[in-house]
């Protein structure tokens, strides 16, 4: 009988420290830190964090703070720009087109009656406004662009989309040189992004689908096409395109 006692008790202790150590493991395992894995963060590219400046002007007197400024052509082949006399645009002959990052002095503004030929990218309005400017590089001489439009006394501008109101080879100054170089002489490179292609070649173009960074764009390039090929955003091949 003490021997059977004795087994019984041992059996039971060995179930009390089995259940107690169960306990236990279970009380660290409520207790101890929760291990979190801290998300990945979504990398955002270079360009999308340069912060481009918007002055969103909405009369004239609005249009002077941009008198005196310098500014950068955002929309690259998309404005022809005209000669002035006096402070009368001479709309019958255009002087050229502004190229990506051109650099531009402002002079001041003027607001005309303009004939339906100036009116293919900014309207006429009742009166078509444009901004008086000199070519930094060929100072000396005045030209001007449409920017905007009056309306039964209303004025809509697209300044914020023509200009960069900073120097854009310090706002994108990684793209590095050797891009630069080819974006202010107006060509590409393999490696360009669309972005860097767009601003060498103009915003003129169209593409072969809306995923951005893996198409092939077809640039008009002031009348001498260049089809380009992306590849995960990167000019892969290019070519000379008659066909567009």
């Amino acid at each position: 009988m003490a021997n059977g006692k004795k087994i019984a008790l041992g059996a039971t202790l060995v179930a009390l420290l089995a259940v107690g150590g169960e306990l236990l493991y279970l009380h660290h395992e409520r207790n101890k830190p929760i291990a979190t894995k801290a998300p990945e963060r979504e990398r955002i590219a270079d360009d999308d964090l340069v912060f481009l400046k918007q002055k969103r002007p909405a009369s004239m007197t609005d249009m002077k703070d941009l008198f005196g400024t310098t500014v950068w052509i955002s929309a690259g082949g998309q404005l022809e720009y005209y000669a002035v006399v006096g402070k009368s645009v001479q709309y019958a002959k255009s002087a050229g087109t502004l190229l990506g990052a051109q650099e531009l002095k402002i002079k001041g503004a003027v607001e005309q009656v303009a004939p339906k030929t100036a009116t293919f990218r900014i309207p006429g309005g009742d009166k078509q406004v444009s901004l008086l400017f000199e070519m930094t590089a060929n100072p000396g001489k005045q030209y001007a662009v449409p920017v905007g439009y009056r309306q039964e006394g209303q004025y809509t501008f697209y300044t914020d989309e023509i200009f960069f109101y900073d120097d854009p080879h310090e706002l994108y100054k990684h793209w590095g040189p050797e891009i630069w170089k080819a974006v202010d002489e107006h060509r590409v490179i393999l490696g360009m992004n669309e972005r860097q292609v767009q601003l060498a070649l103009g915003q003129v173009s169209k593409s072969t689908s809306k995923d951005y960074g893996n198409r092939m764009v077809v640039f008009a390039n002031l009348g001498k096409p260049m089809a380009v090929t992306f590849v995960k955003n990167k000019a892969t091949a290019m070519r000379e395109d008659q066909g567009y």
